[in-house]
């Protein structure tokens, strides 16, 4: 098991050994669930980048990419 420190703004470090494992870099985002025992549950997912989205819309020319860009919606 490994521990580590709430520190007094509520943060914590995820260890090395527990990021290696799982591959997360720094732009991770981290789900936070409490499940049906009452243990807390971790997730991370990759944010999505608008390099991640390139290609993904398909729209008839003309378009305004800065309109499309303020549309989109964080996941």
């Amino acid at each position: 098991m490994i521990t580590t420190k709430l520190y007094n703004r509520y943060q914590t470090v995820i260890p090395a050994e527990i990021r290696k494992q799982i591959s997360v870099d720094p732009d991770s985002i981290v789900e936070w669930s409490i499940n049906e025992k009452g243990k807390v549950e971790l997730e991370f997912r990759k944010k999505v980048t608008e390099k991640d989205i390139i290609g993904l819309i398909k729209q008839e020319l003309p378009y305004n990419s800065v309109e499309i860009k303020k549309g989109l919606v964080e996941v």
